[in-house]
């Protein structure tokens, strides 16, 4: 199958959305995990090292899902290849 020039920018743009967001995951889960230690403040009550173990680093997980899931349904409307409802 020949791909069209069309089909290279949507994947492209999806690869690098999908590595941004990977970025932002890893950033979320390992470094913030790393300098846990150090990120000695309060945050809504509770040091932000606790809170974002137990519940901030879930809620960027989700909007990490959110925002791919948003941002490829309008990809797909550009490139129309959108599914119908």
């Amino acid at each position: 199958m020949q791909l069209t020039e069309g089909h290279r920018e949507y994947w492209r743009k999806n690869l690098r959305i999908t590595a941004l967001l990977l970025v932002v995951w890893f950033v979320v889960t390992y470094v913030v995990g790393y300098y846990a230690r150090d990120l000695n403040f309060n945050f809504f009550g509770w040091p932000f090292s606790f809170w974002m173990g137990a519940q901030g680093s879930l809620i960027i997980y989700v909007g990490i899902i959110w925002y791919y899931a948003r941002y490829m349904n309008k990809l797909d409307q550009e490139f129309g290849v959108a599914e119908e409802e």
